[in-house]
């Protein structure tokens, strides 16, 4: 049981960090309101340019998610049906890799493999087939698919893998063909994630920044926030960027109320609790699928990773890390990686607790709006995404001078809240099972204060805050977006800096830039995981 001072102690603190958050994408959306809002509605029905940039984001985000859905399914059923190949584990942490891999390496990555001069390229030449662009509507489809793909695959496995052995015993009693276990036992619980999945996924497309910029090929393939910022950065047009900003929300917002419409998955079925033995993945036809179809997903997952290594490799890396331009843009995203990460964990830190203070506090209007607001407040970066918010604290801040000066704060506190869902989601379970297990006896013994958190707290806390840390940075480090509108000669990011050395064709330069950033970023998060305990609280990591 929490004291008195204790629970105020938390209370206070997540009203401070609900505040900071509020206050912050309050002034960018009522900075927005304030210099364009009256007339947005008109401006994007009357202007074509805007309803053709809208058709485009939802039209890509639509294909990408239903492709991705759709290569998600087989894959994660021969994962499913495979639990024993060879190399399983290894595979899990190839789609693992993806999901945290920085956009702009990734989208360099898939240039090298299916640019004009890419592996694939090369074999269509060889074959006397014409080469295929990567640029322009095909290639950010491919991109959405490269890091969507792992993602829905791994949702897909976690649903299958729990359906009860029983099911399974009972379909092979009944002598059930594949197509017969597909339908009536894989398909009902594919049916219930689909939903999620697919939502999140378009959500994710939908608000696309680093792959249409880098892939888009041109106007005819610009999402709404890439519109946003070339309006600023390259037509200096405020009514239009304030206009689309205005639009990216209302659509994100359409976008979350949809998916809240979604009823979540039904709980699993009543089980003995029985390891699974699926018997429909033994026959040579079915093995031989799966093969091919972990082989051709393997294969596309792993060769752009490939061609970055090798390109980056090939770079003069000696050369470019003695260069002045990547010292400064090193430590320049450095700095701001690790305030928006510290900056990610407080907050983070300071709700949890929050939410412990209000565990048992009864059931009144203000515990129910306090902790709707709590659990809300961290997912608020999808509702007005990052670029929007960099156009909002633009905008606003351009009368008073040289904007570079007020990059860095807006730039690490767009990237805290990019990386807090993140943050709360390694850290929610690794402090609820601490205090499970540490509560009574630190109460019995008397231990408050600096005293429990040094002799209990900490000890077993340390490795899931630096591993929330490492990850809110690594995030940080692969941010392009809000960089990108704020990138200055004096505030020059290291995503920023490859970008610009790709814009000027040194795509030497930007190989093993990419590299280096790459590395970095794996640095970080073994440094986090490394030694972390194999604790329950991983899972939900």
């Amino acid at each position: 049981m929490l004291t008195e001072r204790q629970r105020f102690q938390g209370l206070a603190g997540g009203v401070i960090a609900l505040a900071g958050i509020g206050l912050f994408i309050g002034v960018s959306v009522a900075a927005l309101l304030a210099l364009g809002g009256g007339s947005s509605v008109r401006q994007v029905v009357a202007d074509p340019v805007v309803l053709s940039v809208l058709k485009f984001t939802m039209l890509q985000a639509g294909l990408s998610t239903v492709l991705s859905v759709l290569l998600a399914i087989p894959l994660a059923r021969a994962l499913a049906r495979q639990p024993r190949f060879p190399g399983r584990s290894w595979a899990l942490r190839l789609m693992a890799v993806p999901m945290g891999l920085p956009v702009l390496i990734g989208a360099l990555g898939l240039i090298g493999v299916w640019g004009r001069n890419g592996v694939i390229n090369d074999l269509l030449a060889a074959m006397g087939m014409s080469r295929f662009s990567i640029y322009g509507l095909q290639g950010i489809l491919l991109a959405h698919v490269f890091f969507n793909l792992p993602l829905a695959a791994r949702l897909f496995l976690a649903g299958l893998e729990r359906i009860p052995d029983e099911y399974w015993l009972v379909s092979a009693g009944l002598g059930m063909t594949p197509r017969s276990q597909f339908r009536f036992v894989e398909w009902p619980v594919i049916r219930q994630l689909l939903p999620g999945v697919a939502s999140l996924i378009f959500m994710l497309c939908a608000t696309s920044f680093t792959l249409v910029l880098v892939l888009g090929g041109g106007p005819a393939a610009t999402t709404i926030e890439v519109a946003i910022y070339q309006a600023l950065r390259f037509d200096f047009d405020p009514p239009r960027a304030i206009t689309l900003a205005l639009l990216q929300i209302a659509v994100t917002a359409a976008l979350l109320l949809a998916m809240a419409m979604f009823p979540a998955p039904e709980t699993a079925a009543q089980t003995a609790g029985r390891p699974v033995r699926r018997m429909d993945g033994q026959a040579t036809a079915v093995r031989l699928i799966d093969a091919a179809m972990l082989l051709l997903g393997g294969l596309f997952l792993a060769l752009p990773l490939a061609a970055i290594v090798i390109a980056g490799l090939r770079a003069d890396l000696l050369g470019l890390v003695g260069e002045p331009a990547f010292l400064k843009a090193t430590a320049t995203s450095l700095v701001i990686a690790l305030a928006a990460g510290l900056m990610a964990v407080t907050v983070a830190i300071a709700m949890i607790r929050a939410q412990a203070a209000l565990t048992g506090a009864g059931g009144g209007m203000f515990v129910v709006i306090f902790q709707a607001l709590l659990s809300a407040s961290s997912s608020l970066v999808l509702l007005v995404p990052a670029m929007v918010l960099a156009t909002g604290w633009f905008l606003l801040l351009r009368p008073l001078g040289e904007v570079g000066r007020f990059a860095p704060v807006i730039v690490a506190g767009i990237n805290m809240l990019m990386a807090l869902p993140f943050v709360m989601r390694v850290l929610v379970p690794a402090f609820a099972d601490h205090r499970a297990q540490t509560a009574r006896l630190a109460a019995s013994l008397g231990l408050t204060g600096l005293a429990k958190l040094r002799l209990v707290d900490w000890p077993v806390l340390k490795w899931p805050v630096l591993m929330a840390l490492s990850f809110a940075m690594a995030l940080s480090l692969g941010d392009l977006g809000a960089a990108a509108l704020f990138g200055t000669e004096n505030l020059t990011t290291l995503p920023w800096l490859i970008y610009s050395r790709l814009g000027n064709y040194r795509s030497d330069d930007a190989d093993g830039l990419a590299l280096l950033l790459g590395l970095t970023c794996l640095a970080l998060t073994l440094f986090g995981t490394g030694r972390i305990p194999a604790r329950r609280y991983q899972d939900g990591a």
